[in-house]
């Protein structure tokens, strides 16, 4: 049966280790990075073992595609993308054109994705950056009011579902006030309750429709001091369940990262403990994929039942012509992020 967890690997093709490994753990699904990125031609290679490693056609295959400094397909293959931010800050547009813009550029990346045969988005970021913050979110970061994040947030979203690709709102319930690269170490954040909820938990709750949300390694004092979003009851039960709203796919962030404690069957097992559906270990090392494995369980009760919803939110992409939206796109933002 399949178990609550989705790998990386290591290259552009799959060792005959690695298909046994897979075939053995049957994740969920799977995530690519820059290194796992050759030809077209290898990518949708790559995509069709990873599938064929678990026996699913319809296995998801992640990617973070964010655009700016976050985004694992680029030139000269593919057509560079921008950050979050520079939607709101695009030459003459308006509110109106910036929502026009943020649709565009997800739907013009869900034609990208789609191609290759991968099917879902880490994006869109949803995190409202403070004064002071560390820049991991930055430009990432469609504006620095709730409200207009959530706006672009969402139209970036339904452009990625309009492709038939899905998207992860990331990193509930918010990363913007943390002064730290839970990358590299694990970030404290010591507003008020009453402050998160107003700004930085605000974006979530307006996108809690969406099908699927990736956590936030990042302790919350004023809800748990001790742990992480990612592996705190405190934090997905009355927070992100609760007052968020959001009753979708819940996945960990990366456990490869330095922020969570203790070894990775135990954050595996912690973060599952806390609530996520499923957990993501990005990495592709083949020893760490085991631990997790060990620390990880079935996919089942209702977080299969979260699963299904969510890859039954994918349609088949609406009409599009990829051609006149390049050349929109390219007006709006010129030279700077044309193929």
């Amino acid at each position: 049966m399949t178990n609550a967890v989705i790998f990386g690997c290591a290259g552009r093709a799959l060792t005959a280790r690695e298909k046994a490994f897979y075939r053995e753990a049957d994740p969920w699904g799977f995530i690519l990075f820059g290194r796992n990125i050759g030809s077209p031609r290898e990518v949708r290679a790559l995509v069709r073992s990873l599938r064929d490693s678990v026996g699913r056609d319809d296995t998801p295959i992640l990617i973070d595609q964010e655009g700016g400094r976050v985004a694992r397909l680029g030139p000269p293959q593919w057509r560079r993308f921008p950050p979050g931010r520079a939607y709101a800050q695009a030459a003459g547009a308006g509110e109106a054109g910036a929502r026009d813009l943020a649709w565009l550029g997800g739907r013009l990346i869900a034609h990208d994705l789609n191609v290759l045969g991968i099917s879902v988005d880490c994006a869109p970021v949803l995190d409202v950056p403070s004064p002071g913050a560390h820049d991991v979110i930055g430009d990432r970061a469609f504006a620095e009011s709730p409200e207009r994040v959530a706006a672009l947030g969402r139209a970036f979203a339904q452009g990625l579902m309009a492709g038939a690709v899905l998207p992860i709102v990331k990193h509930t319930p918010g990363h913007g006030r943390a002064a730290s690269d839970s990358h590299l170490s694990l970030p404290v954040v010591t507003a008020s309750l009453e402050h998160l909820e107003a700004r930085d938990f605000a974006p979530f709750k307006a996108l809690a429709d969406l099908p699927m949300a990736m956590t936030a390694h990042v302790v919350y004092a004023a809800i748990d001091a001790e742990r992480p979003a990612t592996t705190s009851p405190d934090v997905i039960g009355p927070v992100i369940r609760g007052g968020i709203g959001f009753d979708g796919l819940l996945i960990s962030d990366d456990l490869s990262m330095q922020a969570p404690s203790g070894g990775l069957p135990q954050r595996a097992a912690d973060s599952l403990a806390a609530g996520c559906d499923i957990v993501l270990h990005c990495n592709g090392d083949m020893a760490e994929m085991a631990d997790v494995a060990a620390g990880a369980r079935l996919l089942e009760c209702r977080a299969a039942e979260r699963a299904a919803r969510a890859l039954a939110a994918i349609a088949p992409p609406r009409p599009f012509d990829a051609d006149r939206a390049r050349r929109l796109f390219d007006a709006a933002f010129g030279e700077r992020f044309a193929a």
